[in-house]
């Protein structure tokens, strides 16, 4: 049996989405995927290190890239073997299922964010939108994107920060032995953070921090 196909689209408005999703790539790219949680952990990683400005913020963004395209791949493929055949479908000459398009990409998406949310957080955003909506809270459900989507972003924010802290801890250990050294060895003059900087390069490196880090934060999401 035959999937009866949505409304075609016109040949005017197909440009016109077109142009609109592409706008939108940047944003949907920060926001329905692991970037969030990626970027910031390697920020605080960055200033827990002590220089800012090392590595730059160009090259933080290109590794938060990087990492996210590597935890979001099974959902790509599974999005692709979905889409795929309804262009190729529109690319034939047959009129384009703009519904089942969205679906293809929005129920591969919605699971891997449900997935990922923590259920305290659904919970909380799906009584936010139903206080919201008091005469159509029966229709709302923990499925929708507009409660999967916040529950996500949160859930991300506060692993990155448990991460985050649990960088810090170390490297503040770090500094108050080389401050306590210093002042111990009459030097109360000498920057503390300078000292420390080499040291904790150190143990960063000795503790193959990069390469940890990025295999944890790759290793920290659930497959739907």
């Amino acid at each position: 049996m035959t999937p009866e196909l949505g409304p075609p689209l016109g040949p005017a408005l197909a440009p016109a989405l077109v142009l609109a999703a592409l706008g939108l790539l940047p944003l949907a790219f920060m926001t329905l995927t692991a970037f969030v949680k990626i970027s910031t952990v390697l920020h605080i990683a960055r200033s827990a290190l002590g220089v800012p400005e090392v590595p730059s913020s160009a090259v933080v963004f290109a590794l938060s890239t990087a990492l996210t395209l590597v935890v979001m791949a099974p959902v790509g493929e599974r999005i692709s073997a979905r889409a795929l055949p309804l262009a190729e479908g529109a690319a034939a000459g047959r009129p384009a299922d703009v519904a089942a398009l969205a679906r293809a990409v929005r129920e591969p998406l919605g699971e891997f964010l449900r997935a990922n949310a923590s259920p305290a957080e659904l919970d909380r955003f799906l009584a936010l939108r139903r206080r919201a909506h008091p005469t159509a809270a029966a229709e709302v459900t923990a499925e929708d994107l507009s409660v999967v989507v916040p529950a996500f972003l949160v859930t991300e924010l506060v692993e990155a920060f448990l991460l985050g802290f649990a960088l810090l801890l170390p490297f503040l250990a770090v500094d108050l032995v080389v401050a306590t050294l210093l002042a111990a060895l009459g030097l109360p003059g000498l920057p503390a953070a300078s000292v420390a900087l080499p040291v904790k390069l150190a143990l960063f490196l000795a503790a193959d921090g990069w390469g940890r880090l990025a295999e944890t934060l790759v290793g920290g999401y659930q497959a739907p």
